[in-house]
């Protein structure tokens, strides 16, 4: 059923096909239709950042930006959701067409440059979904905001979606965000993990309970700016790393249709990379700060290979684009 209707979608844009897929699914969702419309997922719990997870595979943000379709998503039978990335004021995000498809590889090329209705309009659509599982919500900056007082945007998102997260991303490895990666090196890093960390020991103390706090980063990174992020990770108790977000090579789809596009490139391409960067990281971090591993998970081989790598959980999002709702239960049975 499901490769009939990708045959059908991958008539569209992508964009268009993502908007029909998620006003479909979130409409069977009400109508509580679907369960019997896809394979039930098996129980394979875990704890990870003091979250008791009810499986280990969820879903990665960036394909419910705004939280319209929580209840859809998660009857899938995702482990966790996470929405987003959010920022404090809605924008368009950046010129159409902004994403290409490349099936040959199992590759997706984006430059969507955070395009949200906002942190508040997120929240309205988490406060309506029933959905009372993990909820992951992902920050960012707007693109106008200059990256100098960058942090005070994540601020605004992470006051505002404290009370509805199960935990916060912060989200600094978008390629398509101006100078957003910027803050993933050095002092920069420093001092907006620093400041964030500031207000999650205030929140906790508003709120009287604690939402961990993750930081995404790119996969383009090399080894010396890998040990400067773990270390400041570790100095600053930041509770887990996503490893990784899309990166800029055009490794295996240089010579295939729309190779060339500007933007992140992830699915199949960044496999190899994302779980060698998790890897390098865990050899870092250990058993101290647990990874999300993120990046070209197409069957639950892949996902399995994450988690020897050191992941403890993973997400998965182009690779569901291709494979459907069935790629979620491989990957629960391949690492359970």
């Amino acid at each position: 059923m499901f490769s009939i209707a990708r045959n059908i979608l991958f008539q569209f844009s992508p964009e268009t096909a993502h908007d029909i897929t998620l006003d479909t699914l979130a409409a069977a969702a009400r109508l509580r239709l679907v369960p019997a419309l896809v394979p039930s997922v098996p129980t394979a719990p875990v704890e990870v950042m003091g979250i008791q997870f009810p499986n280990p595979v969820g879903l990665a943000a960036g394909l419910d930006k705004n939280g319209d379709c929580i209840d859809g998503l998660a009857s899938l039978g995702f482990g966790f959701i996470e929405i987003g990335t959010v920022t404090p004021r809605p924008q368009p995000g950046n010129p159409k067409p902004r994403i290409f498809r490349i099936p040959a590889a199992k590759g997706i090329i984006n430059r969507m440059g955070f395009n949200n209705d906002g942190v508040d309009a997120l929240i309205a659509n988490v406060k309506r979904a029933r959905f009372n599982g993990i909820l992951g919500i992902n920050i960012g900056k707007n693109f106008d905001t200059p990256v100098e007082q960058a942090v005070d945007d994540y601020l605004i998102c992470m006051r505002k979606v404290y009370p509805y997260a199960s935990y916060i991303t912060v989200n600094i490895s978008s390629p398509n965000t101006p100078g957003l990666r910027d803050l993933q090196y050095g002092e920069s890093l420093r001092q907006l993990l620093s400041r964030l960390k500031q207000e999650q020991t205030a929140l906790v103390a508003e709120h009287d309970y604690y939402v961990p706090l993750a930081v995404k980063i790119a996969p383009d990174m090399d080894s010396e700016q890998l040990a400067d992020v773990a270390t400041c990770v570790r100095d600053e108790k930041i509770d887990a790393v996503i490893a990784t977000n899309t990166t800029l090579s055009r490794e295996g789809v240089e010579n295939m249709a729309h190779g060339h596009e500007a933007g992140g490139l992830s699915g199949a391409p960044l496999t190899d990379r994302s779980t060698a960067v998790i890897a390098e990281l865990y050899q870092l971090l250990g058993e101290n700060v647990p990874i999300i591993g993120v990046g070209g998970i197409t069957s639950g081989d892949d996902a399995k290979a994450k988690l020897a790598a050191g992941a403890k959980l993973v997400q998965i999002y182009s690779g569901f684009i291709y494979a459907g709702p069935k790629l979620i239960g491989d990957c629960v049975e391949a690492i359970r």
